[in-house]
């Protein structure tokens, strides 16, 4: 099922305040393209699911915040006529109604004919994969059935945005993962204009044309997924966002000066102190005679697909590898470490 009905999405200067005077969203200025899925991305108290409900139309941004659908202004118009989608954690299914019933709810209040609608309901029934299970009740669904039919009714009147609010949060780990690729495909199936809010950075990576990384109710950084994880902007991006080698250090011509030795980073390299990221995935071992970089092996762990190295003495902190499990090494040996000058990122020191 192709969707015409999506829209752009622009949010102008929106704030919110809350009785007392507490600060939940400082302005954003955000421009979604029609079709595209950003994911707003951040810890808990970040600003995240007011700016959903911003967007919703369940609150009302400060006095000079605006809200725009493709060039309309909706700041003002409530939610009920913003033709929105929305999936809580919660997913919010009637219990006293069938999954068919479920799904077809807003299509029936709109007055769609029944003919129409069950047509529109078994696409959604298949493009979902929940074939065989339109008569049962919610109650007799699995946490992942209940997300996929949660998903069909917030899709079936065809909304301009749909809005995410965690859905995967109350799935098992991998249940969640498959779901992941799931909603993936759906959602590029679909083309429809969606915002989907989570704290968890797989999700983001996986799902999102562009990240929103928010801290204290303020945007951090807007970028693709390989844009928000290469090159943070800041410290609490880097850390954030993926595991993440926080170097304090110093630069002399053109080298990265560590306690165990040096990073070659060429010519274009400012001197003098820094702090720079280096994602764990991007140190290999090599033999120390062989290497500018030494360091000793303090602790080895087996995490599936991956080792886990923790090496210390070559930097001012102990820095954390992720390395092929044919990689040899035990606790106590000295090893080299080989960075590649393109994976260290030098990063704003007051940006934290």
């Amino acid at each position: 099922m192709s969707n015409s009905h999506g829209v752009s999405l622009r949010l102008e200067a929106c704030a919110k305040s809350f009785p007392g005077g507490s600060r939940a969203l400082d302005p954003v200025t955000l421009a979604v393209a029609r079709g595209e899925t950003v994911v707003i991305l951040g810890p808990s108290g970040c600003g995240k699911t007011t700016l959903l409900r911003i967007i919703a139309g369940l609150e009302a941004p400060d006095a000079g915040g605006r809200v725009f659908f493709n060039d309309a202004d909706v700041t003002k118009v409530p939610i009920e006529q913003r033709k929105v989608g929305m999936v809580f954690q919660s997913y919010a299914l009637f219990p006293n109604m069938s999954v068919a019933e479920n799904i077809g709810y807003g299509l029936k209040i709109r007055g769609i004919g029944k003919a129409q609608r069950a047509a529109r309901v078994a696409e959604l029934v298949k493009l979902t994969g929940i074939e065989g299970l339109e008569h049962r009740r919610i109650t007799q669904l699995s946490g992942g059935q209940r997300q996929r039919v949660a998903l069909a009714r917030a899709v079936a009147v065809q909304p301009s945005v749909l809005l995410l609010d965690e859905p995967l949060t109350a799935l098992d780990a991998a249940l969640r993962e498959r779901l992941r690729s799931e909603l993936d495909r759906l959602l590029r199936t679909l083309g429809i204009t969606t915002i989907y809010v989570t704290h968890d950075q797989a999700e983001s990576m996986a799902l999102g044309d562009r990240i929103v990384v928010m801290r204290n109710g303020a945007i951090a950084q807007i970028g693709s997924p390989r844009e928000i994880y290469f090159s943070p902007q800041s410290r609490f991006v880097a850390e954030f966002v993926g595991a993440a080698n926080i170097l304090e250090a110093s630069i002399e011509n053109g080298e990265l000066k560590l306690p165990g030795g040096r990073i070659k980073l060429g010519n274009g390299a400012p001197a003098g102190a820094v702090t720079a990221m280096v994602r764990p995935e991007a140190i290999a071992i090599v033999p120390p005679e062989r290497a500018a970089l030494c360091g000793r092996v303090e602790a080895v762990s087996f995490v599936g697909d991956r080792t886990r190295l923790i090496v210390t003495g070559a930097a001012d902190r102990p820095l954390v590898l992720s390395v092929a499990n044919s990689t040899n090494v035990k606790v106590g040996e000295r090893v080299g470490l080989a960075i590649e000058p393109d994976a260290v990122r030098l990063l704003p020191g007051d940006r934290r």
